[in-house]
């Protein structure tokens, strides 16, 4: 196959047979593609020389290396917007906003996105469940499953998101409706993704480390001389890795991103994007819960199987068409179609309740769950924004209006197999033991449930900055959102025979709100007080399924949760710009939560509270031209009351304390120099399980062997704590262990 790719490489006429090396063509493709469009503008250097040389697999010797200076670094300081609906500076917008840039993501080796929000203090992790695969981060407090986006536009597919196209990643926190529509009760995750640019770029970065870790992405961008600033700009990935300290689980991701821009005219501009993100792995369920803590066994222990896996596919097509009307008027319509795929079958540990943590784990029996599903989702979704600068009187404006139009379905069918008498569904899987864990299960599923659900928005939205002075100014929004949700179902016993089915349609009509006011005492500082609403419908997943392992339909008929925020914030512009600095007082209520019904076993009601109130600071910038910081701290106190039982208690993955710092030396002209550390509280699920408290450090070195050649260590988790990452009430999965990254870095 090698020597065919070789023979065709100059002609650039590919056809490639059916394989099944498939990460190894995406990796080899990347290598030539890079080595074709970039070996003639570095040859002549040392970077130029070795690469042809390893390319052609000949003996290179370079006899002399030049280095005149130093290319400069990209800032992890951010203060540009990266959501177009928010028309202010970073500096000026009234909302807490963490920006972590490409520059700070390159520098911490980040692969996914769940380790990108780690270093958002503020944000913890939950763990999927089989119907909810993908990102499970709660944000202040409040689960943010349903609340991703990407560029602006939301991005609802149950995948593991990877940053490989990836310019940025903002945290907008705080109840966000009146921008983003229904949820954001914490916050929202937007990805920024990258764009072609006006320069010329060509880059490839090599990771290879422990736990089988293999990765390689190249990112090219070429301007095109046949129209005048437009340019085409293609991000590939692929990317192989077992979790370390643990045993068996593993992933595969694939990923294509190609983007175009076009210049039509002076003032107007037309950007076409395409994701497709192709992931396979044996999911990792972690540990049962062994008298509300997590088992003193081996970190390494995997209670499934090796035949367990979890199979997505994402395809996200965008189309982009700025126009610029006059220099105060401009408008920008967004068409994207999404579609998502998802396979599984995975497997839980459970024990029985009278299991103690003084049992000995060889003689504790575990009992296995075995989840199987697969679905189809899609959205179709189109936004139309208009934004215009304009005085009234002594007022001035910057205004933005819109509407949103969008089409979501989803399509799931669920299985279930698992150890009577634990769950009783007829199809027995073998046991294992907490301390020694094993076995092997390939046998049948029996589907239980057959879902389909369309969804349907129409919102108009207007969002409007007015200054009254240099000092002074007001910000207001407010939209209205139309979620229409039709919801059918059929049911099966375990010979598949259909036992029922069933109709649930829903409306909600909500109205959100949001209110600022503005004190500038200086150019390079912002004083803020804010306030804002937000409101979680019960299909707000596109579902009215509400249990994974129950598959019951609780919140049918139930009112939309309703969410308050207030936030004092101060931003301030230090170091001649070259630094920010942020804090806040926050508050946010959700009056009316789901709590289980006592009169109506089985559903909800919507007769809870919920209150988070808490403190966050933020640091980030040059503290030198050769030291840079990126560190913040986060408070949160949580409560939670049921005003039908009286009971009270603490609400699910909120770490009261959350701290993350990262620091970037440049020692010398060829080394870099990185450090950092984590911390997360103690966390609680359903108020009687919990986990401890965690440190976690890190460190990075960077050789610049020249200009446009670098190779780099990351190293994570230095001590190897044993730790725990992500929560669900039915398991808890353990943190990495000792993860070393060896990387070579080629950017021209």
């Amino acid at each position: 196959m090698i020597a065919n790719m070789e023979a065709t490489w100059d002609t650039h006429e590919f056809s490639f047979p059916q394989v099944q090396e498939t990460e190894f063509v995406y990796c080899y493709v990347s290598a030539m593609w890079i080595r074709k469009l970039i070996s003639n503008k570095l040859i002549g250097t040392g970077a130029g020389a070795v690469l042809a040389g390893m390319a052609s697999g000949q003996e290179t010797r370079v006899e002399e290396i030049l280095i005149e200076g130093v290319q400069r670094r990209d800032s992890y300081l951010e203060d540009e917007n990266t959501i177009g609906k928010l028309t202010e500076s970073l500096l000026d917008t009234p909302q807490s906003v963490t920006t972590l840039s490409s520059q700070m993501m390159q520098d911490r080796n980040v692969m996914s996105l769940d380790e990108a929000l780690r270093n958002v203090p503020g944000i913890t992790l939950g763990a999927g469940e089989f119907s909810w695969q993908g990102n499970n981060p709660s944000v202040r407090g409040f689960s943010s499953r349903n609340d991703t986006f990407l560029d602006g536009m939301r991005d609802t597919g149950n995948y593991a998101r990877d940053p490989f196209n990836m310019e940025a990643v903002q945290v907008l926190l705080g109840p966000s409706s009146v921008v983003f529509g229904r949820g954001s009760t914490g916050g929202v995750i937007n990805q920024s993704s990258k764009r072609p640019l006006q320069d010329e770029l060509r880059s490839l970065h090599v990771n290879m480390g422990n736990a089988g870790i293999r990765r390689i992405t190249a990112d090219l961008n070429q301007p095109l001389d046949a129209a005048e600033n437009s340019a085409f700009r293609v991000n590939v990935l692929a990317h192989r890795a077992d979790a370390p300290g643990r045993d068996v689980t593993e992933s595969r991701r694939y990923g294509l991103a190609p983007s175009l821009s076009l210049e039509l005219g002076s003032a107007t501009r037309l950007t076409l994007s395409y994701l497709h993100l192709d992931s396979e792995s044996i999911p990792d369920y972690g540990f049962p819960w062994v008298e509300g803590r997590p088992p003193m066994v081996d970190r390494e222990n995997f209670y499934g199987f090796a035949s367990d896996f979890l199979d997505t596919r994402a395809d996200v097509a965008s189309a982009i068409l700025e126009r610029r009307i006059n220099p105060a008027v401009s408008l920008n319509a967004q068409v994207r179609y999404a579609g998502y795929e998802r396979k599984s079958r995975i497997t839980e540990p459970q024990v029985d309740a009278f299991v103690s943590l003084d049992d000995d784990p060889d003689n504790v029996i575990v009992h296995r769950m075995i989840f199987s599903g697969e679905s189809g989702e899609e959205m179709l979704q189109g936004q139309l924004n208009l934004q215009a600068d304009f005085s009234t009187g002594a007022l001035n404006h910057s205004l933005v209006a819109g509407v949103e139009l969008s089409s979501e379905t989803s399509n799931p069918a669920f299985g279930f197999a698992s150890q009577t008498p634990f769950f009783d569904y007829g199809l027995p899987v073998p046991a294992t033991r907490l301390g020694n864990p094993g076995g092997f299960f390939d046998g049948p599923t029996a589907r239980r449930l057959q879902a389909e659900t369309t969804s349907d928005t129409l919102a108009v939205y207007a969002l409007d900055t007015l200054r009254f002075n240099e000092r002074w100014s007001l910000s207001a929004g407010i939209r209205w959102d139309r979620f229409d949700t039709d919801y059918s179902e059929r049911r099966f016993d375990v010979n598949g025979a259909q036992t029922g089915s069933a109709g649930f349609p829903a409306r909600d009509i909500e109205t959100s709100y949001r209110a600022a006011l503005i004190y500038k005492p200086a150019a390079a500082g912002t004083v803020y007080l804010g306030w804002g609403t937000s409101f979680n419908p019960s299909a707000e997943s596109v579902s009215f399924i509400s249990s994974g392992r129950g598959l019951t339909t609780s919140n049918v008929s139930l009112d939309p949760e309703e969410n308050e925020s207030l936030e004092l914030g101060l931003k301030w512009s230090l170091l001649d710009g070259r630094m920010a600095a942020d804090a806040a007082l926050f508050r946010i209520d959700k009056t009316n939560a789901r709590v289980p019904d006592p009169l109506n076993p089985g559903f909800n009601t919507l007769a809870g509270e919920q209150r988070i109130k808490g403190f966050s600071f933020n640091l980030t910038g040059n503290i030198s031209e050769s030291l840079e910081l990126m560190t913040g701290y986060t408070r949160l106190n949580d409560e939670q009351l049921n005003r039908l039982t009286g009971t009270s208690g603490r609400i699910d993955n909120v770490a009261p304390d959350t701290f993350s710092i990262w620091m970037n030396w440049i020692a010398s002209i060829r080394f870099d120099l990185g450090a950092g550390a984590r911390y997360v509280d103690e966390r609680v699920v359903g108020n009687s399980k919990w986990v401890d408290d965690y440190w976690a450090f890190d460190a990075m070195a960077e050789y610049a062997y020249s200009d446009n050649l670098r190779f780099k260590l990351n190293l994570t988790n230095l001590t190897d704590e044993v730790y725990f990452d992500q929560l669900h009430p039915w398991h808890v999965i353990p943190g990495q262990g000792l993860t070393a990254v060896f990387a070579i870095n080629l950017d021209y």
